[in-house]
Order: C-alpha cells, then sequence, then structure tokens
C-alpha cells in the first residue's frame, strides 16, 4: 500500500489545495519538505494535537522531510476563534511554551526541525509587510473564510483579521528558505491553509501543495480528548500516563476503529483483525485496550504502558497494593465521593454516606462479606473507621459488592 493510499485509508485527507491526482503524486514520489504548525497557548501540547503529530511522523517515516512550526509571532495574537478573541499572553510566556513544545516534538517525531516564525517576523516593519504581502490578497477573500465569517457579527479585531496573512506568509517563507512545498493541518485551518498556497504563486509564481485532516470526534461530538473542558496534557507530569489510557480504553465502540486508524501505526491487516476480535467480543475490550496502550507507548515508552496495563487491571480486581493515590484517583473518576471528618463504627459509615440503606442493611452487607476497605474485606461490625487507614493519608477505598466503589477523602 502507498502512502496515498494508507492516509485515504485511514480516512486522513479531507480538503485538498489543487488536484488530488497530484497529491498522490507528490506523497508517492520523491521526498520531499513540508510543515505543520502550532501556536504556543500552553507549554505543551494534549491529546487533541496527537493527529497532527502522528500525520507528520507518518510522512516522515515514509522519506519525507518534516518542519514544525511553533508561532512564537501567531502565538502573540492568536488565530480567531469560533466565539471571541484568545486571550494575550506574555513574551515570557510564550517562549516558556515553545521550550516546552519543542522538546515534547523531538521526543515524539525525531526527525522533525523545529522553526520559530518569531525569527522571520520581529524585524518585518509594517509597511514592508503591508507592501509585500497585504496587496496580494483581496479583503472579500479574506470575508469569505469561514472562521472570519462566522465572527463578523460579533465582532472581530483587527489583530485577529490578520492572522491569516501571516500564517499566509509563514508557507511563502518556508517555502522559499526551507524548500518546503507542502502544507498539513487540520480542516479548521483551511483558510489559512489555501491563503498561504495563492501567496506562494501570486509572489514567486511557485506551486504550493497543501491538504487537510478532519478533525476527529468523540461520540458526544466533542473535539477527541476535550473531557469537561480538562485537556490530557503530552507532558506526563501534568497528565499522568495511566490517565491518557483510562481515557482511551473508555473509547466507544463506535469511534475505536476510526481511532486505530488516525492514532496507531498498525498496518491494515493487524487493525482489521483486531477489529474483528472486538466485534466477536466488545465485552473484552480488545480494540480499545490495544488502542489505549500503542498511544502510550508512542507518548511515553513501553515501560509506561506497561504500567498503565497493570494499574488498569489492579484497579478492575480492586487490588490497591502498590498504586500511588494519583492513579487511584484518575482510575475511579466519577466515584462517589464523601469528606471523612469523624471516626465512626463501620455500620454508621456505611448508613450516613449512602453505601446501605439502614443499619440492618449494613449488617447484612458486612456479614455476608460484600463490604472490603482498600481491597480487605471487613466482616467486624464494630470495626472503627480510623483516619490512620487512609492511603497515603489521602482516602479510604470502600466497596460494597464486586463493582460499587465509594471514596472517602480526608
Amino acid at each position: 500500500m502507498t502512502l496515498y493510499e494508507d492516509l485515504k485509508w485511514r480516512g486522513l485527507i479531507k480538503d485538498v489545495a489543487g488536484e488530488e491526482a497530484d497529491l498522490q503524486k507528490i506523497l508517492d514520489g520523491a521526498p520531499f519538505s513540508f510543515y505543520w504548525g502550532t501556536d504556543p497557548t500552553a507549554d505543551s501540547l494534549h491529546i487533541g494535537h496527537y493527529s497532527s503529530l502522528c500525520m507528520a511522523k507518518r510522512l516522515a517515516n515514509a522519506g519525507h522531510h518534516p518542519v514544525l512550526l511553533c508561532g512564537g509571532a501567531t502565538g502573540r495574537i492568536g488565530d480567531p476563534r469560533p466565539t471571541a478573541e484568545r486571550e494575550i499572553i506574555s513574551e515570557e510566556t510564550v517562549n516558556k511554551n515553545i521550550n516546552g513544545i519543542r522538546a515534547q516534538v523531538q521526543t515524539i517525531v525525531p526527525q522533525a526541525e523545529l522553526v520559530d516564525n518569531y525569527e522571520w517576523t520581529k524585524d518585518y516593519t509594517f509597511l514592508n509587510f503591508l507592501r509585500d504581502i497585504g496587496k496580494y490578497i483581496n479583503v472579500n477573500y479574506m470575508l469569505d473564510k469561514d472562521i472570519i465569517r462566522r465572527r463578523l457579527e460579533t465582532g472581530i479585531t483587527f489583530a485577529e483579521f490578520s492572522y491569516m496573512l501571516l500564517q499566509g506568509y509563514d508557507f511563502l517563507h518556508l517555502y522559499q528558505e526551507k524548500k518546503c512545498i507542502m502544507q498539513v493541518a487540520g480542516s479548521d485551518q483551511w483558510g489559512n491553509i489555501t491563503t498561504g498556497v495563492d501567496l506562494i504563486r501570486k509572489v514567486v509564481d511557485g506551486t504550493a501543495y497543501a491538504f487537510t485532516m478532519p478533525l476527529i470526534l468523540d461520540a458526544t461530538g466533542k473535539k477527541f480528548g476535550k473531557s469537561e473542558g480538562n485537556a490530557l496534557w503530552l507532558n506526563k507530569e501534568k497528565t499522568a500516563p495511566y490517565a491518557i489510557y483510562q481515557y482511551l480504553i473508555n473509547s466507544d465502540d463506535s469511534k475505536v476503529l476510526e481511532y486505530l486508524k488516525v492514532f496507531t501505526f498498525l498496518t491494515k491487516e493487524q487493525i482489521e483483525d483486531i477489529y474483528a476480535q472486538h466485534l466477536a467480543a466488545p465485552e473484552k475490550r480488545i480494540a480499545q485496550k490495544t488502542l489505549a496502550w500503542e498511544i502510550v507507548k508512542d507518548l511515553h515508552g513501553e515501560a509506561e504502558a506497561n504500567n498503565a496495563v497493570q494499574v488498569s487491571e489492579k484497579l478492575f480486581a480492586g487490588d490497591f497494593k502498590g498504586l500511588s493515590v494519583n492513579d487511584i484517583l484518575t482510575g475511579m473518576k466519577g466515584v462517589p465521593t464523601f469528606k471523612y471528618t469523624e471516626e465512626l463504627p463501620l455500620v454508621d459509615v456505611l448508613v450516613n454516606n449512602k453505601m446501605a440503606s439502614s443499619k440492618r442493611e449494613a449488617r447484612e452487607f458486612i456479614k455476608n462479606n460484600a463490604i472490603s476497605i482498600n481491597g480487605e474485606i471487613v466482616n467486624d461490625e464494630t470495626k472503627i473507621i480510623t483516619k490512620d487507614m487512609a492511603l497515603e493519608g489521602k482516602v479510604i477505598i470502600f466497596r460494597r459488592g464486586k463493582k460499587k466503589y465509594y471514596l472517602a477523602e480526608l
């Protein structure tokens, strides 16, 4: 299977600048340089960026040269969002964020050449930019772009409006200086990408190529990895590898095949075999487990992926020995939680926190070995639940029956 055929099978090509037949020839032809970019809005990329990193890695593995543009210039402005202007961040924060992102990319896509558009814009005067770039792009053309149209009713600043010209100029600069003939990005960047293609044609009479990837959504239609506003960071100091594993292992059955295609480097044959096993026994979650392991392995290494599996299996079995409280809390996100301040007999704790409807029922649970604390069955109804039972001095884990968990936080 050629690179182009593989990308099409994975559903990774959405919009194409020019003829798709030309794109196919380029992708399957001689090595070329391409770029993709991100603005340094945080000191780490998150799981939503991962599809772009995977795309860069696929092209690099096929022999093409990836250039990552980290937008030290554009990040000082912020690309237009559908609803409101981005908050301006300080230069110190921008530089800190760039360093964090560069370190991650060098680990995940070691073939990448890293550039910063601040280097070629910091000394470019406003008048020269208008003369050299602005005169080639018609305002009506800019107004017709979807992201701009959506903001016209609520208002858009000149800074945001100009972002398209800056990104277009980036493509022109990299075309001239780095021989980048292609740009790859998410479909929400289509207007900015085509501006660059037009500038290259108008300014230097050159031919550039571009395509976008579809935005990856979860089963509810939200952006992949955007769970309740909490980003899953690729920096393991900000998001533990197990947290990413746990998120992925809970992927919806309706989306897991798509995710395997987009986010793993398994072959078509391997993916089809895994999905066939999944369809035969969906309760085993073979596809989800494979997806989670492959992504954590790619981001943090095989040892971290294996550790995430062990943590997951221990939590499922109710075995908390050797697990950190952070791992436990991550694995039990959403479990009923209560504050524990007063040391009481077990029966009272069960009733007061709705683990049992009455003292009689609580005693029945205890008598039938249905209550465990921190993974150990407790059958003494007079047992006092003390604060020193808390794991790492933070939480006590109660289980009723096989699956019903409760957390007591100190």
